[in-house]
């Protein structure tokens, strides 16, 4: 039977992969971007299977008006896949609350109010699934991305506490966590602090990493809206083995200390 996905950030890099995969499936889909003119192929080739919606997911009221559309349109709305985003480099330091706000309004607060806008709907049905695209920048961190780690670790620990909350539901939420890929993030909607002088040693250090197809993420994907059970975090690349040493050793820090830990109770 044909889903009905809203995915936003749907016309470039995660979201238009996810959003093809989809259609060519024979799954409906309102595809969200705030520039919708790219997704007019799709519009011409998946005619009524798609629905584009121009959105700016930091406006609240937009937001909901977009989820009530999509389903007044389709008639259902099986998955929400919370793609939009966007990266800011910087060290702490540099970093202004503008910055930091712009970066969290985006990445936090835009998942947060797709999330509000589509539980009600999902509620009524008993069923729903809601992809949180938090990256592996939401269970690790490096430096001169901060802010970016911020806003990705809250929308982790917000969805850690949702999929307790709508279990009963028969609603399923799954953070998903993809490594470095060649979806031209870096160069497409990055932003970036002015630099202090005292870290241009840091900035000029950088990192290298293996990057991946985004096109082979697709089937993963599908895997996920259709498994009865599925994970609350799933890690997409070669991140694994980097992330399950980090994990080690936060263990073995709290192991180490547990004496102090233990004496701080009373």
């Amino acid at each position: 039977m044909a889903k009905t996905w809203f995915i936003t950030g749907s016309s470039r890099g995660f979201g238009r992969e996810w959003t093809e995969a989809a259609l060519e499936r024979g799954d409906r889909v309102a595809a969200t971007a705030r520039d919708i003119t790219g997704l007019t192929p799709l519009a011409e080739r998946y005619g009524d299977a798609v629905l584009p919606i121009k959105l700016d997911v930091t406006d609240r009221t937009a937001v909901h008006e977009a989820v009530r559309l999509a389903h007044s349109h389709f008639g259902s709305l099986d998955i929400a896949v919370n793609n939009a985003g966007y990266g800011h480099f910087g060290m702490v330091e540099e970093v202004t609350e503008d910055d930091l706000r712009a970066q969290m309004e985006t990445n936090f607060f835009g998942a947060v109010w797709v999330t509000q806008a589509v539980l009600p709907f999902m509620r009524a049905r008993r069923s729903g699934r809601i992809l949180q695209v938090t990256s592996e920048g939401g269970v690790r961190a490096f430096p001169g991305i901060g802010a970016y780690h911020a806003s990705k670790w809250a929308l982790e620990g917000l969805s850690e506490s949702l999929a307790q909350e709508v279990a009963a539901f028969g609603i399923h939420i799954t953070n998903v966590e993809p490594g470095p890929y060649a979806t031209d993030w870096l160069a497409r909607g990055a932003r970036h602090s002015e630099r202090h002088p005292d870290y241009a040693e840091a900035h000029a250090a950088g990192q290298e990493f293996e990057v991946g197809d985004p096109h082979a993420t697709r089937d993963a994907i599908l895997r996920i809206v259709d498994m009865e059970h599925p994970p609350l975090r799933i890690l997409l690349g070669k991140s694994f083995t980097d992330i399950a040493a980090l994990y080690e050793e936060r263990l073995n820090t709290w192991r180490q200390w547990q004496p102090l830990s233990l004496a701080a109770f009373g």
